[in-house]
């Protein structure tokens, strides 16, 4: 997610709005923090907002949210003062069981040229009807209730007018504890595996973007041929 931010902060030449939804115990912006400070280069956000349907403010305080929106996208779209250049719906869109539905609602909070990056658990699309069905008949509250393929996500984003520029699976395997977990050589088998076989069970990540006149003209520049240019 961080460098999906920063290569798409580095083609606007400015830094981005943000909007996160579902944002838990507030992990996210902590670890983006903590990734920019290492990197020591250009902060790639200038907003950040979260929303979520329980929002822990005190904890999202101290993890440094300071706009936070209270709301439930399964029933319709928050209400939010800006659009957004980004927005994250990372492990959400499962929880739900019309994400399309949602995602449709949520689109109109994206800026024209802006991006939708999310991720989720991936099941191959022979098996993705029948893994459903089967959490829908023992799914808890707050649980699992919709299972996606790189099929599915596709379609997904066709449905909303959107344009898939990223997709890809995560890892050939994760085990904590497993010797060779934190080996630079395993780690780019892992995700080299998970980019040629998107639908192999584990997890699948995706940028959207929102499609956008052939010159938009912002405050950064031209958007032309999907990547903005200078004016």
């Amino acid at each position: 997610m961080y460098h999906l931010l920063k290569r798409e902060a580095h083609l606007r030449g400015a830094p981005l709005d943000v909007c996160e939804i579902g944002v838990d115990r507030g992990q996210m912006l902590y670890f983006m923090q903590a990734a920019q400070q290492a990197s020591r280069g250009p902060v790639a956000w200038e907003k950040w907002t979260a929303v979520d349907c329980r929002l822990r403010k005190d904890i999202l305080a101290g993890n440094g949210y300071a706009d936070m929106v209270e709301s439930n996208i399964e029933f319709a779209a928050p209400k939010l003062q800006w659009r957004y250049d980004a927005l994250i719906l990372l492990h959400v869109l499962e929880h739900l069981n019309e994400p399309e539905a949602a995602l449709h609602r949520l689109t109109p909070l994206v800026k024209p040229g802006g991006i939708v990056i999310g991720g989720f658990p991936v099941t191959p699309e022979p098996f993705r009807k029948w893994r459903q069905d089967k959490l829908r008949q023992m799914t808890k509250p707050f649980g699992h209730v919709s299972v996606f393929s790189p099929k599915r996500v596709r379609e997904m984003a066709e449905t909303c007018d959107l344009k898939v520029e990223f997709l890809s699976g995560a890892f050939f395997m994760r085990k904590k504890g497993f010797f060779l977990e934190n080996a630079a050589s395993w780690w780019r088998f892992n995700s080299g595996f998970g980019s040629l076989f998107p639908g192999w069970p584990g997890e699948i990540y995706w940028l959207f973007r929102k499609p956008a006149p052939a010159a938009l003209q912002t405050r950064e520049g031209n958007w032309q041929n999907g990547h903005f240019t200078d004016t």
